[in-house]
């Protein structure tokens, strides 16, 4: 039974990456040009306050500074490198090198979660990273340096704020609501200033535009960060991690059908070791314990055998 909970939990929670591969098609078909603070707060302002108020509960004393930590890590400074890399960064390499998140995840949940560093995890990360690879290289000549550095730098924001989340966890009097609504606040506000210092307004907003925020806001942000830290709580964390790995498989099949772009052979094996992957680093089901006695070999007296313990009436009889 708990396996097959498990099962489901990952499924669920699988979504939430799979709705983040949606990112790449979004930044470079609706959202303005080049405005990666503004895409990134108008992703989790909005929708962080609206669960603040749905659930009525701000932090109480250390949740304060953990929410801020947790909000920059999963969300401010993780979606802003993230939408730098998809404006920066052609074919789909953001999402090659923010593949190696899973293998920052097996060392952090190793020094700070007590989890132990399984061979088939490190057998997980070597896959997951080579099937991206097939999935996404295009291989393009020249890449952009700060795009590169924005890639690797949100795959280490989201592999401390998975580690982090797990290790804290959140009061037992909170919900998930409130909790996911303290960190889209946190990262939103932490971004506020330097996109309106850094980033100028556009000089309109067309229907596209529009359609591109709104969708960020509600499944792109406030219901996949609800999956996604209910997955936490309910999985170790190097399983979550590479859950992530969901979400090149998106970007690639989203470009192929609204892009136009070809899905080669080795793009659909790329898929496939990607999967393996992911399937690779969930947790296995308990093996069942044999509760029955040892059977004797034949032919062994009935004096070998102990004697049954005394029930309470025979000790009293």
């Amino acid at each position: 039974m708990k396996n097959r909970q498990n099962v489901l939990t990952a499924a669920l929670t699988g979504l939430a990456p799979a709705v983040w591969g949606s990112t790449y098609v979004v930044a470079t078909e609706l959202l303005p040009p080049d405005r990666p603070l503004l895409a990134t707060t108008m992703r989790a302002l909005p929708g962080g306050v609206v669960l603040l108020a749905l659930g009525r509960r701000l932090p109480a004393g250390i949740w304060w500074w953990r929410a801020l930590v947790l909000g920059v890590l999963n969300i401010g400074a993780f979606n802003f490198l993230l939408f730098v890399a998809a404006y920066r960064l052609p074919g789909g390499i953001a999402a090659m090198i923010m593949s190696a998140q899973p293998m920052f995840v097996v060392i952090l949940a190793a020094l700070f979660l007590n989890e132990r560093i399984r061979l088939v995890h490190a057998l997980a990360c070597l896959m997951g990273a080579g099937g991206v690879v097939l999935l996404v290289f295009q291989g393009t000549g020249s890449l952009d340096t700060v795009g590169l550095l924005a890639a690797v730098g949100g795959a280490l924001c989201m592999a401390s704020g998975i580690t982090l989340t797990k290790r804290w966890g959140r009061p037992r009097s909170v919900g998930l609501l409130p909790f996911t609504g303290w960190q889209l606040t946190a990262g939103g506000l932490v971004l506020l200033p330097f996109w309106l210092s850094l980033e100028d307004l556009p000089d309109g907003l067309t229907a596209s535009n529009v359609i591109g925020f709104a969708y960020l806001m509600t499944l792109g942000a406030v219901l996949s960060y609800i999956v996604w830290f209910r997955g936490i709580e309910r999985l170790p964390a190097v399983a979550v991690s590479f859950l992530a790995l969901g979400s090149p498989i998106v970007a690639a099949l989203l470009g192929y059908l609204i892009k136009e772009q070809t899905l080669s052979a080795l793009q659909i094996v790329g898929m496939a070791v990607i999967f393996l992957a992911v399937v690779l680093g969930q947790p296995r089901p308990p093996r069942p314990k044999n509760d029955q006695a040892p059977s004797a070999p034949p032919g062994t007296p009935l004096s070998h055998f102990p004697d049954p313990p005394l029930l309470e009436q025979d000790r009293s009889g």
